[in-house]
């Protein structure tokens, strides 16, 4: 009878051991321990908002240098990456026949040359007889009224004083037609001047040949490049970012660019244009930023890694940005309160790129909120600080 009472005492100890065991495993490690947490203090200073992007190296002026009419490569003088001056001749075409043409209209322009000298030389003699002629008809009109001659001898002289203008008018508009062939003529030189001065490709500015893009002897078309030239002053960058963080992007903001060539040194920059059309597809929009100093071995072409100052703020309230949260569509953190969390509605500012939130309403320097935990939290959830939260399986 003791055996028995014995054995049932020590099953109820070790059933009670075991129910012991069991809540403090459930309440410590369980569903229902409290959540690990960590804490960060709400921090006063300067803030630097920014935003990233990737682009390449271009040439702000580039120029594609060929005919207007279709031609025949005569000799290309230059290769890639040679510099050349502003005037140096880079290719020449075969003209064909623009010589020739050349050479009529210059033999057309002498030719109206010497008509005009010839009608001028007309003119002055039919001006002569008219005036000869003219006065003729007035002495004998004089002499018809005194009775000396007849009427049909002053009528003769009427007109051939009259035949005599005529004769003069026409030499002066033979002047004229003369004096606009010439300048017709001399047009026509002008032109056929200008297709030929065009079969001499010439730099328009001091600069390096990007491209050498046919060889003598090829046929192009109008307006086919035969070389291309960069001006190297004009190097900037043509950046993509992201629409949601363009925004604040100014003409005139600081920047930093890292060439994929350099990844260790940043090149100071600043934002010269802003494209007004954006990437619809890409969900971007184009900066342009020009180098203050210009790297050495630049490159056309290399890509980059662009960050823009875009806000300097220089005594702000600020979390890390993983401390904020979004509860029933309000930004916010959790505040530790007894060993619970209490969710604090906050206002807030610029995000940088280093993951700060500027805090504008709702917290003080030196709060405390929580940074991470081991799962998602909710309302007056029990937590436990710790330095670290070491993940299952890491």
């Amino acid at each position: 009878m003791n055996l028995r009472m014995g054995g049932k005492a020590a099953l109820a100890v070790a059933g009670i051991g075991a129910a012991l065991l069991l809540g403090w495993l459930a309440s410590n490690q369980g569903p229902l321990a409290p959540t690990e947490v960590t804490l960060a203090k709400v921090e006063q200073g300067p803030l630097i908002a920014s935003t990233f992007g990737i682009g390449t190296v271009e040439a702000r002026r580039s120029y594609a240098l060929g005919p207007t009419l279709a031609s025949r490569v005569a000799r290309v003088l230059v290769d890639q990456g040679d510099t050349v001056k502003a005037g140096q001749l880079l290719a020449e075409l075969d003209p064909v026949d623009l010589e020739d043409r050349l050479a009529s209209g210059r033999i057309a322009a002498e030719r109206a040359a010497s008509a005009i000298h010839a009608a001028e030389a007309q003119l002055a003699e039919a001006q002569s007889r008219a005036q000869l002629a003219g006065a003729s008809a007035q002495r004998y009109a004089e002499l018809r009224a005194r009775g000396f001659v007849s009427q049909e001898a002053s009528d003769a002289k009427g007109h051939d004083a009259n035949a005599a203008k005529a004769a003069a008018d026409a030499s002066a508009a033979q002047l004229a037609v003369s004096r606009r062939d010439r300048e017709r003529a001399l047009a026509d030189v002008a032109g056929v001047g200008k297709l030929r001065a065009q079969a001499r490709l010439v730099s328009p500015v001091d600069g390096v040949i990007s491209a050498r893009l046919v060889e003598p002897g090829t046929t192009i078309v109008a307006g086919q490049a035969v070389v291309q030239l960069i001006d190297p002053t004009s190097l900037w960058v043509k950046a993509r970012i992201d629409q949601a963080q363009a925004g604040g992007v100014r003409v005139g903001q600081a920047a930093e660019i890292v060439l994929r060539s350099k990844p260790n040194s940043a090149n100071r920059a600043q934002v010269q244009r802003v494209d007004w059309i954006s990437d619809a597809v890409t969900e971007e929009r184009i900066v342009n930023l020009g180098f203050d100093t210009r790297p050495e071995g630049l490159s056309v072409g290399e890509l980059v890694e662009v960050t823009i100052r875009t806000a300097e703020l220089s005594a702000v309230r600020s979390v890390p940005a993983a401390a904020v949260k979004r509860l029933q569509r309000q930004d916010g953190v959790w505040r530790l309160a007894e060993g619970r969390v209490v969710f604090r509605p906050v206002k807030l500012g610029i995000t940088t790129l280093d993951g700060r939130s500027q805090i504008i309403e709702g917290l003080q320097a030196g709060d405390e909120v929580v940074v991470h935990s081991e799962r998602e939290l909710k309302p007056d959830a029990r937590v436990k600080v710790v330095s670290a939260i070491v993940r299952n399986g890491s």
